[in-house]
């Protein structure tokens, strides 16, 4: 099918990347969120990401200005209905994409394509809450979105041929790389990338390195550009144990089990840049370790 009008609803991190790189790439874009203020926040920080790419040549300014054009934002998610296709990019719990999936079916034309930009949860098991499993898939794009070049497009046992290759469609005009994963909970990457950031903290509970040395040792030592705890700071701790406890539940494997420091540390409200604290302390000019 010709997608031309796309939906995507979570005003957040996620969110605005997603309407940053589609408003780019020439589609009509409705950003959805149940707060007013975080739809402004999304544009300010949509424009300023674009402006960014303008300065070092990659964006014309003509460019951004038609992307920002394309860009429009309701608070009411029941609008999003006319869209070719919807990108739910919001939270990491279960019970509030079905909410929203509840809400918006209603009102989606036939022809919709339905997609979860979840990062961990059953594609098959979400499809099966709506009336169009067919038409439904997983379509995790990486943070930040701008930047990362990999989409993972994940089929449900229902998603036929047409829905994926629409999707696939959409990543190519992206000039981004697709990655087909089967429905197992956390798909490829965060199968292997959360279990390596929940090691990490392990390593700190159990006092074998402080958080400084952690990092330095996978970036220096693994030539990785960002150490474990600084990413799991930047992706959110409460995301972190979400994609853990899904893996822990869905793999019935004790190797997934959450550390109870990442556990701590979301109790406590420490969920990383987003609230500028975590494993760092973001509030001074320099983030500092916080064990």
């Amino acid at each position: 099918m010709d997608i031309k009008r796309i939906g995507v609803v979570g005003a957040g991190q996620m969110g605005n990347g997603i309407t940053h790189v589609l408003a780019l790439a020439g589609y009509d874009i409705l950003l959805n969120d149940i707060n007013a203020e975080a739809l402004d926040a999304a544009l300010v920080r949509i424009e300023k990401n674009i402006e960014r790419q303008v300065s070092k040549g990659a964006v014309s300014a003509n460019e951004k200005k038609s992307a920002l054009a394309r860009i429009s934002t309701t608070v009411e998610l029941t609008e999003l209905g006319p869209t070719d296709l919807v990108i739910e990019a919001a939270t990491e719990r279960e019970d509030i994409k079905h909410q929203i999936f509840a809400t918006l079916l209603p009102h989606l034309a036939e022809h919709t394509i339905l997609t979860s930009n979840t990062s961990s949860i059953s594609i098959t098991r979400l499809a099966a809450a709506t009336d169009r499993p067919e038409r439904f898939m997983g379509f995790h794009f990486m943070n930040p979105v701008p930047l990362m070049q990999l989409v993972e497009l994940i089929r449900g046992i229902a998603t036929d041929q047409p829905t994926y290759d629409a999707c696939l469609g959409v990543v190519e005009r992206l000039n981004k790389t697709a990655a087909s994963a089967e429905d197992f909970p956390a798909f490829i990457v965060n199968r292997i990338l959360m279990p390596m950031i929940n090691e990490a903290v392990y390593t700190l509970y159990e006092g074998v390195g402080s958080v400084y040395s952690i990092d330095q040792s996978l970036k220096l030592g693994a030539n990785h550009p960002m150490g474990p705890l600084e990413l799991a700071d930047f992706i959110g701790l409460d995301t972190c144990l979400a994609i853990m406890n899904v893996l822990h539940d869905g793999l019935a494997d004790t190797k997934y089990r959450p550390c109870p420091l990442l556990t701590k540390y979301v109790e406590a409200g420490w969920l990383g840049r987003k609230v500028k604290r975590g494993f760092y302390d973001y509030r001074g000019d320099v983030p500092v370790p916080t064990r």
